[in-house]
């Protein structure tokens, strides 16, 4: 699978693309914060999915992310996902907390946000020329260190490199 040595981890980002008939979710294993390119690629068809229920959207994509994770859980030290872990100051969970329970609290969870949501305890992240913000929440880490990974990640623009990748994965395969 990869070089690495005993006790190093990989770092994990998902994401879900929906379909008429099913999901397809994607998964990038990296080494380094700063990886431009993943060490290894996973991509895993869901099918059927549960129907998109307003305000519980976890309840659709927790299965569609656990597909791909499942079979690298025992590699990996973080996880990224695509959302937010908590959406108010009083802990009411998000997707990223609903995948943090999921995986047993064993794994920190990051989650990066592309648009604000009202309340949430983000860090907001600039990163290349960008203007505008990417929220980062946490699970199982510091926010602030949370953060600060998602700054280091390799690429010039808003959005990491390896983030753009796993979008770009689901959606063509």
């Amino acid at each position: 699978m990869t070089s690495t040595g005993p006790g190093l981890r990989l770092k994990a980002c998902v994401d879900v693309d929906y379909r008429e008939q099913e999901a397809v979710s994607a998964c990038l294993l990296f080494e380094t914060w700063a990886a431009g390119q993943p060490t290894r690629t996973l991509v895993e068809r869901v099918a059927p999915v549960a129907p998109y229920v307003p305000g519980s959207f976890y309840l659709r994509e927790l299965p569609c992310l656990l597909a791909p994770l499942r079979q690298v859980t025992a590699l990996i030290d973080t996880v990224i996902v695509d959302g937010y872990v908590w959406l108010d100051q009083e802990g009411r969970p998000g997707l990223g907390a609903h995948l943090y329970d999921a995986l047993e609290q064993q794994l920190p969870v990051i989650g990066v946000a592309k648009s604000a949501f009202r309340g949430a305890p983000a860090v907001e992240v600039r990163r290349g020329d960008s203007t505008r913000p990417l929220y980062v929440t946490a699970a199982g880490m510091n926010p602030r260190q949370a953060a600060e990974h998602i700054q280091e990640m390799h690429g010039a623009h808003r959005l990491p490199s390896l983030l753009r990748q796993v979008d770009q994965l689901c959606r063509r395969a």
